[in-house]
């Protein structure tokens, strides 16, 4: 397994990260205890969990997800200092959080303390926030047509500074390590970080957004944002919702797979563009010998600026799947024939 310094902190993270949204809603508490433990084996130090989860998020299973991990740490505290456990504070928009208020210096400190509490740990190494006050060009609402850009958007930095605010506060209490963002803009990137400096407020140190064979939208403008401002990047869904394994092809619907749930943001990903990609990913990846996920997969950690790539299973077999992708590496003729791939869809939804 490989270890990266994650951005300017002091974390040491592996190259494969475990996701966690799918324990409390596809996964027992046994099955996640399980993919912890094949995880561990593997050389896997970091696990990324949000108070929103489990995935799709629903009012009844909001917390279901870091009350697993908290239940796991719980029967062995000793395992705490070994692993590198990412949360988040969930944005606008969800009702049964918060009445779907924005965040705030306020809201910060009680997302927080609840995420401790469910974790049943006295500390959270990265503590993220999951995505912003104002719109964001994110599931699939980045098209010229969007009508993201707009004078209605909020441009306002004084949540940005409370917020900051807050998290000193809790660095300061011991509560949290690092600050992390998700589902950032450049704009908003480049606001936090010139509000720390001003204000000698913590530094953000990470970034988290979606990035896969389907969706590479952030390179190489953001990528080079934090490779420049020494900031890690967190690649997730790096299957792009499980369709780069293959197996929505044709219309499938595989039992209890993620297409066969109720999606808060529908079915973005599925168009006629990804369909013909995520064909070609596949003939691909059996001439290479490797499955669709692993070819998906290694490409993203093979990419330079990527400090670690957040995987997801719903069982042992596929989490071992996974995790046999990180120890590929393409040939440059492997490289480019990805690439004439990727250039004949370049943009699938």
């Amino acid at each position: 397994m490989q270890y990266r310094q994650l951005g300017s902190s002091s974390l040491n993270v592996s190259a494969v990260c475990l996701g966690s949204m799918t324990w409390g809603k596809q996964n027992t508490q046994q099955e996640a205890e399980q993919q912890i433990a094949i995880a561990a084996d593997a050389g896997i130090n970091f696990i990324d969990t949000a108070e929103m989860y489990a995935v799709p998020p629903s009012e009844d299973t909001y917390g279901a997800t870091e009350s697993i991990i908290g239940n796991w740490l719980a029967k062995q505290p000793e395992a705490r200092d070994k692993w590198i456990i990412a949360s988040k504070i969930a944005g606008p928009g969800i009702s049964w959080i918060r009445d779907g208020g924005k965040m705030s210096a306020q809201t910060f400190q009680q997302a927080l303390d609840g995420s401790l509490k469910r974790l049943q740990t006295d500390y959270i190494d990265l503590y993220q926030l999951h995505w912003p006050n104002r719109p964001h060009p994110h599931f699939a609402r980045h098209w010229p047509h969007s009508g993201l850009l707009s004078d209605t958007n909020n441009y306002d930095t004084d949540d940005m500074l409370a917020i900051l605010e807050a998290a000193q506060q809790a660095i300061q209490a011991g509560k949290i390590r690092y600050l992390g963002l998700s589902n950032e803009t450049p704009w908003g990137i480049s606001q936090y970080l010139r509000l720390a400096a001003a204000h000698q407020l913590p530094r953000i140190v990470s970034l988290q957004n979606e990035y896969n064979l389907l969706h590479h939208k952030d390179c190489p403008y953001v990528l080079e944002q934090c490779l420049a401002e020494n900031i890690g990047y967190l690649a997730w869904s790096p299957l792009a919702g499980g369709a780069l394994t293959g197996k929505y092809l044709g219309g499938a619907r595989p039992p209890n797979s993620r297409w066969t749930l109720v999606q808060r943001n529908g079915l973005f990903r599925d168009t006629p563009q990804s369909q013909a990609a995520i064909a070609g990913y596949a003939e691909l990846a059996n001439a290479f010998n490797i499955t669709p996920a692993q070819l998906a997969l290694a490409w993203v950690n093979q990419q330079v600026g990527v400090a670690s790539t957040i995987i997801g299973a719903t069982s042992d077999a596929q989490l071992a799947e996974n995790i046999a992708a990180f120890a590929l590496e393409f040939s440059d003729r492997q490289r480019e024939e990805i690439a004439t791939v990727m250039q004949a869809h370049p943009m699938a939804f």
